[in-house]
Parts: structure tokens; sequence; C-alpha cells
């Protein structure tokens, strides 16, 4: 029934027309011409459009007298047309030379100076020059700047590229002084777990009696150079270099007032408990002065006091050789230089 309804529907409806109709009435020339398929053939070479002619390098321009920082006023990787001088960098191939410049990357890896030429660096000073002041006329020698300011403070800053702009590396700070604590094992706090920021300080520049600097060395233990005088502090602990400061000087204060404090058991130190052997008061001082009295008093010479005795030549000679050997330890010097220091001492040469 609704197909034969169909098409008595369409014959009363005057602007309606079929899918076949519609079709029809689209024109071919309304639709939009698509491109042909690419052709193989080249135009010829007078209908190409011409190339920019490469200009010479800027080096080739330059005066000789330029002004090399507005070149490399600031770091920048090496640029081959802006550096006139003949780099070659890189691996040579067959016995050859290294790469030319001109697309070399090798160059390109590796930082450069070129920014930091003596009159950029003049540059620089004069600049920086009106937020500096005079530098003291009074501390005109190393000797008094080491007098007057004896700490040494030693700090690194890092620029790298990261996610941050700090750098771990950067929190640590070294101390330096000469001369510094002692018997760290005694103290409930022992200075032997602290990482110390990077202090220098000589000893011999505190105000320490033989006590007190022997009992900071001892706190101290590696930290003391000997040689140097010098006792160093390293400390990290902290996340900030200025936080590291601050505990390098009161590990440095903290250190200098428990050398001065003398302890109840310190008074019971016997000569096998010094840290270093003492020839003052010492057996070994007694026992060669008898032995010397017993010598002289054979002879019948009984006008020859202690202190004269202990004044001669022979005896200093055995004094400092018993002192090295005691400090020092047994070896081939020590040995020789005790034995005779004894033979002269007893008249045996």
């Amino acid at each position: 029934m609704a197909a034969a309804a169909l098409p008595s529907w369409v014959t009363l409806q005057p602007g309606a027309r079929t899918l076949r109709a519609f079709s029809t009435a689209v024109s071919p020339a309304t639709l939009t011409r698509r491109p042909g398929p690419r052709t193989t053939e080249k135009a010829p070479r007078s209908d190409r459009p011409m190339r920019r002619k490469a200009l010479p390098p800027r080096t080739e321009k330059m005066a000789v007298d330029q002004d090399w920082p507005s070149v490399y006023p600031v770091a920048a990787p090496f640029k081959p047309s802006a550096v006139p001088l003949p780099v070659r960098m890189g691996y040579p191939v067959k016995k050859g030379v290294p790469m030319a410049k001109e697309g070399n990357l090798e160059l390109l890896k590796v930082p450069n100076f070129l920014h930091l030429t003596p009159v950029a660096i003049k540059r620089h000073c004069e600049a920086l020059r009106d937020f500096c002041t005079k530098w003291p006329a009074a501390l005109d020698s190393d000797e008094k700047c080491e007098k007057h300011f004896p700490i040494e403070i030693e700090t690194a800053d890092y620029v790298s590229s990261g996610p941050s702009i700090r750098n771990p590396k950067a929190r640590v700070v070294t101390l330096r002084h000469s001369r510094g604590p002692y018997y760290s094992s005694f103290y409930p706090h022992s200075f032997n777990d602290v990482d110390l920021s990077k202090r220098q300080v000589k000893l011999s520049s505190l105000n320490l009696d033989d006590h007190a600097k022997k009992k900071l060395i001892k706190l101290v233990g590696e930290r003391y150079c000997k040689t140097t005088d010098v006792l160093t502090i390293k400390t990290d602990r902290c996340p900030l270099k200025r936080q590291n400061y601050d505990y390098a000087m009161y590990l440095l204060t903290v250190l200098y007032h428990e050398s001065w404090k003398t302890e109840e058991w310190e008074k019971n130190k016997t000569e096998e408990d010094m840290e270093e052997y003492i020839w003052k008061n010492s057996s070994s001082e007694k026992n060669i002065l008898e032995t010397l009295l017993k010598i002289k008093a054979a002879d019948k010479n009984m006008e020859v006091n202690k202190e004269e005795l202990l004044g001669t030549k022979e005896v200093e000679d055995y004094r400092k050789s018993v002192v090295s050997l005691k400090n020092e330890g047994d070896n081939e010097n020590t040995l020789s230089q005790y034995k005779e220091s004894v033979k002269r001492l007893l008249n045996l040469t």
C-alpha cells in the first residue's frame, strides 16, 4: 500500500525531485579539477629561480685592530665565521691533519674562552671598580695579612644546566687554621664524626699554651698537618653554604675552648700517657745525670754541678737522639744517632 502511494505523492509535489534527477542536475563543470600526475621532466635551467650567492665569511672583512669583546661579548659556542684563526680539531684521518673549523662539530662540543680575553677582563674590572673598596695600606705583605686574618675560607660556585640553579657541591665550605684541639676519645661529643667544611688556620696564630695545643691536635686528629702547622675544617652537612660556614666557625670556637679545659683525669697522666716524649724531668735525664756524676766522682772531680753537666754538648746531643728515638720510633737513622751520642758521652770514640 505504501509502495503504491509513493508515485502518486511525487506527482502531487511540483518541486520534488527524485535522487536520480538531483544527481544529474549537478554539472561536472562545478566540481574542482584534480591535478594530474607529476611529470618526471625537469624544467630547463633557464627557467629555474636563481639562488643567492653565498657571502664571504665575516673573518675576511675583519680589521686587524677590531674590538674583539664586541665580537664575543659573552660566552657563546664556537663560530667559525667569526674567529679569524686557523683552528683545527678532530682525529686526523689517514695520517692527515685534523679537520678545519668550517663545519667542525668537535669545536662546538667543548667550551671556549674567547669572551675572556685580557681586554674583556680589564673592562669587567673597570666596571666593577666602583663597587669595590681600596686595599688597606697597612696590609702591604703576606705576613701581615696572615697575622691579622689567620683564617682562610674556601668555597666554590658552579654553573651548570639543569632543573635547579643550586649545585650540591656549592654548599661545601673549607676553613683552614694553624693548630687545633686534642683528646676526642675522652669526650662524649666526639669530633671524629664531623664532616668539616673547608677552612684553614695556622695553630701558631691561636693563643694556646703547650697543654691546649696538644689537646687541640688530639681532638682534630688527621685534620691537622704537622708539617705545615695548618688545621683544616671541612663542613658539608647543612644544605646551604652560609649554614656550613657558621657551623665551621662554631666547631673552631668549641675546639678552642675545649682545648683550654683541664679535666681531673689529666692531672694523673704519667710519662707513658704523654703524646710525645719530654726530656725535662724524665727518667732518661735522671739516669744520665746520675751516671755522669758517678764518673766525675770516680775521677775525683766534685766541683761540677748538675746544670753544667746538662749544658754540655755531649748531653745535648744525647737528649736530641733520645727524643727522636722515642717520638719517631726505631729506624736506622735514629738508632745510629743514639749510638754515636752514647759513645761520645762515655768517651768511647
